[in-house]
């Protein structure tokens, strides 16, 4: 039998892109799908004949092979078409859904899922986050109930058929000259209900249960990172994998310092005499608060200044070998009691900057050349 141009099935121009492709293939399958045409042979003959067109005009692969060979080009590669409904919904129930809300009934009822993923908020201190840490955490999922293995049902017992749907999962009204299905509200597209649910789990096939994991925390972490553990979440449906636990990362507000990024910020006081003479102080790191890291200040060093310490910050998460630094502002404290002694010192001192300002001292005519 010889087949239809591909093209003149669908409707559409050699030139068409994918969009209209799909828009024509729509509107065709709409037109013949058999819960529309029950028991038409001329209209599963067009249903699959507008999806093996779909089939190859929607895939780039095999659409340059058809227009350069034709048919025979890809029967040579083995493709023969589909042989019928459930052969076409095996490849386009998504497709489907997609478009009218239902597909191939019996598969989508059985059709796996991954499970959901869940969160787990923690909170570490700066130094935990410095140096990673290995913890146990405990939280709750779900898991298939043991004693009916999540069939949700009594044990020595089975499901009935579900007398809304009579099993088909989907419920019909008419609309015009169409008939739009939805889910049906009582089985929730399973097609069967429980009438004798499980005694441990209610029927809904799944316990609560406690879980305690390890969470190995990386150096340089900071609020807001997440670990991901695979397979920690909730367990999938009919037979999908389970989802995945997230586990969210607080970092803490250290009383000393401040962190931005790999950067650490603190504040240390000094003397004026230190600020004017310069001095070596020893300031605390994050790596070693006690004893700390000892930093020079500069002569003549001004209220507010800041010191930079290289490689004294946080980690780097994404390069182990790399650190942030450590920016240390200067707090000049000025004293509010004074012995007799300072004091006379002090005076001392100044009169000699009145001194210095005196030599100093220009004319109104060097001031103004």
């Amino acid at each position: 039998m010889e087949k239809i141009d591909y093209y003149e099935v669908l409707g559409v121009h050699k030139t068409a892109g994918a969009e209209e492709i799909k828009k024509a293939y729509r509107k065709l399958a709409l037109k013949y799908h058999p819960d529309r045409n029950p028991g038409d042979p001329e209209a599963e003959a067009k249903f699959k004949e507008a999806a093996e067109a779909y089939a190859v005009l929607s895939d780039s692969e095999k659409r340059q092979i058809y227009d350069t060979f034709g048919h025979e080009g890809l029967d040579g590669r083995g493709y023969g078409g589909f042989s019928g409904f459930e052969d076409v919904f095996s490849s386009f129930g998504d497709i489907f859904e997609d478009f009218f809300g239902f597909g191939n009934r019996s598969s989508r009822r059985q059709r796996s899922r991954q499970g959901q993923d869940l969160r787990y908020d923690m909170k570490i201190t700066l130094e935990e986050a410095f140096y990673g840490k290995e913890d146990q955490i405990v939280f709750q999922r779900l898991e298939h109930c043991s004693t009916c293995g999540g069939t949700g049902l009594k044990p020595g017992t089975r499901p009935q058929v579900c007398p809304t749907c009579r099993g088909r999962g989907q419920v019909y009204r008419s609309q015009g000259f169409f008939q739009i299905s939805s889910t049906c509200p009582r089985c929730h597209g399973q097609g069967q209900i429980i009438t004798d649910p499980c005694p441990d789990c209610n029927g809904g096939g799944k316990v609560r249960v406690k879980k305690e994991i390890t969470v190995k925390i990386p150096p340089g972490v900071e609020t807001g990172s997440q670990l991901r553990l695979r397979g920690e979440g909730q367990p999938g449906e009919h037979g999908g994998p389970h989802g995945d636990l997230y586990v969210v990362l607080h970092v803490q507000p250290h009383d000393f310092f401040k962190r931005e990024g790999e950067n650490l910020f603190c504040e240390i006081p000094i003397s004026f005499v230190q600020a004017a003479l310069g001095d070596k102080i020893t300031v605390p790191s994050i790596e070693d608060q006690e004893h700390g890291h000892e930093m020079e200040i500069p002569k003549g060093t001004q209220p507010g200044d800041v010191i930079k310490i290289a490689g004294k910050g946080m980690p780097d998460i994404r390069n182990r070998d790399k650190r942030g630094d450590l920016f240390v502002k200067v707090d000049v404290k000025i004293p509010k009691k004074l012995t007799q002694r300072q004091k006379e010192l002090l005076y001392a001192f100044r009169e000699t900057e009145k001194s210095g300002k005196r030599k100093k001292k220009k004319s109104l005519w060097e001031k103004m050349i």
